[in-house]
C-alpha cells in the first residue's frame, strides 16, 4: 500500500468485531491531537512498540470513526477560529511592539 507524504495508515478493528480490521490513511497531524494520543498509549499496551506494516489501533471501527469526526471537528473550529484572531503569543507581541513604539 501506498501512502502519500503527510499521512500513515492505521490498522483498526477488534479481533471479536464482525468486519474485521481495516486500514485507514490519516494525516500526521493525527498524533499531536491529545484523544488520538490517547489512543497511542492503548496502542503501546496492547502491542507494544515494535510492529511491521501499519500502527496497530486497539479500537473498533465505529470507535475510530467518532474519534476520527471528533479531530476533524476540531481542527475544523481551530481553523476557523484562527482565521478572525490572532494567536495569543501573536498578539502579544504586537502589543508589546506597540507599546514600545510608544514609549510605555
Amino acid at each position: 500500500m501506498k501512502v502519500k507524504k503527510g499521512c500513515l495508515a492505521v490498522r483498526v478493528g477488534l479481533e471479536n468485531e464482525d468486519g474485521g480490521f481495516q486500514i485507514f490513511i490519516i494525516p500526521i497531524s493525527y498524533l499531536y491531537d491529545p484523544l488520538f494520543k490517547q489512543l497511542l498509549d492503548e496502542a503501546r499496551e496492547v502491542y507494544g512498540y515494535s510492529a511491521a506494516g501499519p500502527l496497530k489501533l486497539p479500537s473498533s471501527v465505529d470507535q475510530f470513526l467518532h474519534l476520527r469526526r471528533q479531530i476533524e471537528e476540531a481542527n475544523s473550529h481551530n481553523a476557523r477560529h484562527f482565521h478572525h484572531h490572532p494567536p495569543p503569543l501573536l498578539y502579544h507581541s504586537v502589543l508589546v511592539r506597540q507599546a514600545t513604539d510608544l514609549n510605555l
